[in-house]
């Protein structure tokens, strides 16, 4: 039980606080508070976990009790609740994206950098058994060099609700990028072990939140009003990546778009490749040989499904809480290469072309910004 001992304080009481106040509570930690602006949230959270609610987050990273706090508002408040709760003392794991701009996704690592406190990033889909399990097989060399990653996160139908938070450029910085692409470009970094990043490429585009013929045939997005919502985001990228030793990216994430949905993740290496669904506890493994004449290899592994990716993640928050030491993954140093990524997206979009990121003089604003 990683979490014994430890009191956690939630901001921001919907589905995702709810989740991991579950999961904390079946790791042995303490939800011994909550915060968020509807009242109605919070009355619900004190009844299911007994925990004292705030209507902001101010008075929870004061609270004697919270040794700990997860971020799971809208992205444009990650920043200063995220800075408040480290210059409080408190450890804090903050939902992806680090923030809804580059500039504030820097002033979090430059707190970061300063604070006593622990700050890990949910990037919870590297702890899914799929991710695990091709992981440990890297690691063993299995897959020889890795070349090429295709990343996937596509939704045929799945834009959220025009006028929520995540429609509004304000409130998210991006949209179907930085919500579910995010996802897609962290896995594809984290599987190439974070290589040095040369070139993006992409084009974004806002193709269907904007009609009122719009068909949302499962219902994702309530209430669907196309003139009078709040509708100023992308819903689909298409991107390509380029590291200086060689290897390649390429991406495709939509809320959606006219093809079948998936979430497929392929890598191809010089001695082996792997596929599987992002989040998923699967993997595929696919060799050749010559033993007996030319054949095919093809291997199917099956992880643990009762382990979730959330619960996986949380566990080592929680454990690196615990021990008081820095995280080996989910760093804020990472999440910042990721959301250096998605801005080099969205620059080469509405740019035309593509974006270097190995310039001298990038380089030297990047390290100025964060020093």
């Amino acid at each position: 039980m990683n979490g014994a001992g430890i009191g956690v304080g939630i901001v921001g009481l919907g589905g995702m606080g709810h989740l991991h106040a579950r999961s904390i509570t079946e790791l042995g930690a303490d939800v011994v508070a909550g915060a968020d602006l509807v009242e109605a949230q919070r009355q619900r959270f004190a009844t299911e976990f007994d925990a004292a609610t705030y209507e902001t987050h101010e008075g929870l990273v004061e609270d004697d009790v919270v040794d700990a706090v997860i971020v799971t508002t809208p992205n444009r408040f990650h920043e200063p609740i995220t800075v408040d709760a480290l210059e409080a003392g408190c450890h804090v794991l903050v939902e992806k994206p680090l923030a809804h701009t580059l500039e504030s996704a820097e002033r979090v690592a430059r707190a970061a950098a300063k604070a006593d406190g622990i700050c890990m990033v949910g990037f919870h889909n590297r702890h899914a058994a799929s991710m695990a399990m091709f992981s440990e097989h890297h690691a063993r060399g299995r897959f020889g060099d890795l070349t090429h990653v295709e990343a996937n996160y596509v939704r045929r139908r799945g834009v959220p609700g025009p006028g929520s938070w995540f429609t509004d450029s304000e409130l998210a910085g991006g949209g179907a990028l930085l919500d579910i692409g995010v996802h897609a470009v962290d896995l594809a970094l984290y599987a190439l072990d974070f290589p040095e990043i040369t070139e993006v490429s992409g084009v974004t585009r806002t193709t269907f939140g904007t009609t009122e013929e719009y068909a949302d045939p499962d219902g994702f997005g309530d209430n669907w009003d196309a003139e009078s919502e709040t509708y100023e985001v992308d819903d689909s990228v298409s991107a390509f990546i380029r590291c200086a030793s060689g290897e390649t990216i390429s991406l495709e994430a939509a809320w959606a778009t006219n093809r079948e949905e998936s979430m497929d993740f392929r890598v191809r290496g010089t001695d082996a490749g792997a596929q599987f669904e992002i989040g998923d506890t699967s993997l595929d493994i696919l060799e050749t040989g010559t033993a007996g004449g030319d054949h095919y290899a093809d291997v199917a592994l099956t992880g643990d499904s009762s382990l979730t990716g959330y619960t996986k993640q949380d566990e080592q928050f929680l454990a690196a809480v615990a021990a008081g030491t820095p995280p080996e993954t989910n760093t804020v140093e990472e999440a910042l290469t990721v959301q250096r990524v998605i801005e080099a997206i969205y620059r080469s979009s509405e740019t035309g072309r593509a974006t270097q990121l190995t310039e001298p003089e990038l380089e030297a604003d990047q390290r100025a910004r964060l020093n």
